[in-house]
């Protein structure tokens, strides 16, 4: 089953935000739940990116009741800039600026929060929170632990200027190529061979589906992301054989960016896979790459240039089973191979998805070839 993430309405920030300065955008979900969230590095960066002037920064709520709206001064689904990110003494907090302008945050360590602003906090910030209360401009203090129970998602732009090397593809993935979901089989993909320089640093990846139709960007149902697999530059034919190195989440926002991080014992070449959701309708797209080190990108070009299909049947006498089954094994369909000359060669079994299918490749001269299986049935 693909694991699935719905854009929500407040994505435009970050969206437009690209589309403003060309810086590269991020999502990064809110899920204190989840054992792979790490929130004290999640602020570390911000600290560090956003006074450096690495990053620009919006955090987004999430679906909430009116009760539980009005009762925070939070407004659902709705995105706010993230100006300063501070720590005085263990007080982890941003200051964030509601765009409209007015309707600011009534919990901990807003304008009117009369326990946690100690003199030593408002000198530390230069804040006044009586001044404050005299006129709503939409701007205030929160902390980082309320950020992460009432909040969603952190849209980040990083600088592009960060990186040393850059190149970008532009493609298009026909509606009618490939399985309308890639659960099974991922081998009619866009796939790319990432080749990378020898040292520490970093990869991103940023995967960009091209929409000109205002009604695709409000109704968008086409979910995409990027698989990564350490393969050795080689075509990948299943999506979990090998496992993926990097496993993306489908989302149905324009932009999918990620991360690939290099050490000096860091495999070097990667298969870049373009993955979607129940795909309706030819998806036209950018991949971009940014990079601290050099590095070479290129779709990897489908080999086979003659093609033959066969439609068959298993019944009867000719279902002889798997090779357990030794007294009537030797029944099932076979198909006899000529190959002339060296080449590559792909054989493709498809049947009905009920049925738990493979096939053995029996090699005549043994010269050449050797025996090979698909292994367990699929």
């Amino acid at each position: 089953m693909a694991e699935l993430l719905g854009a929500e309405s407040q994505k435009v920030q970050n969206i437009d935000l690209h589309a403003l300065t060309g810086w590269i955008p991020e999502r990064v979900a809110i899920r204190v739940k989840d054992p792979d969230f790490n929130s004290d590095s999640l602020f570390k960066i911000l600290h560090t990116r956003l006074h450096r002037g690495d990053v620009l920064a919006t955090v987004a709520t999430g679906e909430m009741s009116d009760e539980e709206a009005e009762r925070a001064g939070l407004i659902p689904t709705h995105a706010y800039a993230v100006l300063d990110v501070r720590q005085i003494n263990e007080t982890k907090l941003l200051q964030l600026k509601n765009p409209w302008s007015h309707v600011r945050w009534r919990g901990n360590y807003s304008e009117l929060d009369t326990i946690h602003w100690t003199r030593e906090m408002c000198n530390a910030l230069n804040y006044d929170p009586k001044s404050a209360a005299s006129f709503d401009n939409g701007v205030f203090w929160i902390d980082y632990n309320s950020i992460l129970n009432f909040f969603d998602v952190f849209y980040l732009n990083w600088n592009p200027a960060l990186f040393t090397h850059t190149f970008c593809l532009h493609q298009s993935w026909s509606a009618g190529v490939g399985p309308a979901k890639d659960t099974f089989n991922i081998g009619d993909n866009p796939q790319f061979r990432l080749q990378v320089g020898d040292g520490k640093g970093a990869v991103w990846i940023l995967l960009t589906r091209h929409i000109v139709d205002i009604e695709d960007f409000k109704y968008n149902r086409e979910y995409i992301t990027m698989l990564v697999y350490k393969n050795k530059g080689k075509r990948v034919y299943y999506p979990h054989d090998p496992p993926p190195y990097l496993d993306g989440v489908r989302i149905n926002s324009p932009h999918y960016l990620t991360k690939i991080m290099l050490a000096d014992t860091s495999e070097r070449d990667f298969t870049l896979v373009l993955s979607q959701y129940e795909k309706t309708v030819t998806i036209y797209y950018t991949l971009r790459a940014y990079a601290t080190c050099p590095f070479n990108l290129e779709k990897i070009t489908d080999p086979f240039r003659h093609i033959k299909k066969i439609d068959g049947e298993w019944k009867g006498i000719t279902a002889g089973g798997c090779a357990n089954n030794h007294l009537t094994y030797s029944n099932n369909p076979r198909y006899r191979l000529n190959i002339v000359s060296y080449s590559h060669l792909c054989i493709d079994l498809k049947a009905p998805r009920q049925y738990q299918i493979g096939f053995d490749f029996i090699p005549v001269v043994t010269d050449n070839y050797s025996r090979k299986s698909t292994g367990d049935f699929r």
